[in-house]
């Protein structure tokens, strides 16, 4: 019986001196995060840009909207225009609700929107697309998102790896915007 009880608070002491080091790491690490990604892409600076405005588009390329094409979506304004308000709402708890809105854009160059989730989580962040000639037709977007996380998001992005996936989901869907646009 003392061995178990050895065994019991042995387990205990660990889980508790994990929790205390994540804990610790999360107070020590940045509030704010930015995680980007970019690509080039075989078409003018003008027709990326154009397209990416559009957030309809999203659904051919983005892979957190190609998750869940089912999901209610509701479309608020002139898509490509600031102020147009993207909603969506699944089951999927990948998915979840939330909105996006076009905040500003600079003709050509830069688009950014403001991303609120409200399901499974509450949270925000913001969302840059920036295009660059690179050259020969060729485009480099690079799409950028940051926003500030309280001490629980911390600890759930040091234990989830959570800027690692984000960014690689990123990538993929840049990948997907090139595959669609070079067709």
């Amino acid at each position: 019986m003392e061995l178990v009880l050895i065994i019991v608070y042995f387990i205990l002491g660990l889980i508790g001196t994990i929790i205390i080091i994540l804990l610790i790491a999360a107070a020590a690490s940045s509030e704010d995060y930015t995680i980007s990604r970019e690509v080039v892409i075989n078409r003018p600076r003008q027709e990326v840009f154009d397209y990416v405005r559009i957030l309809k588009n999203q659904d051919y390329y983005s892979k957190w909207v190609m998750t869940d094409l089912n999901a209610q979506r509701t479309f608020t304004g002139t898509d490509g225009q600031p102020g147009f308000l993207y909603t969506w709402d699944s089951d999927n708890k990948q998915v979840g609700q939330g909105e996006q809105e076009i905040k500003s854009i600079k003709e050509g160059q830069q688009m950014i929107t403001n991303v609120r989730f409200i399901k499974p989580f509450e949270g925000g962040l913001e969302a840059t697309f920036t295009t660059r000639d690179a050259g020969q037709g060729q485009t480099n977007i690079n799409w950028t998102i940051q926003g500030k996380r309280n001490l629980m998001m911390r600890m759930f992005h040091i234990m989830m790896s959570l800027p690692k996936k984000l960014g690689a989901d990123m990538a993929e869907s840049l990948n997907n915007l090139k595959r669609v646009l070079e067709k």
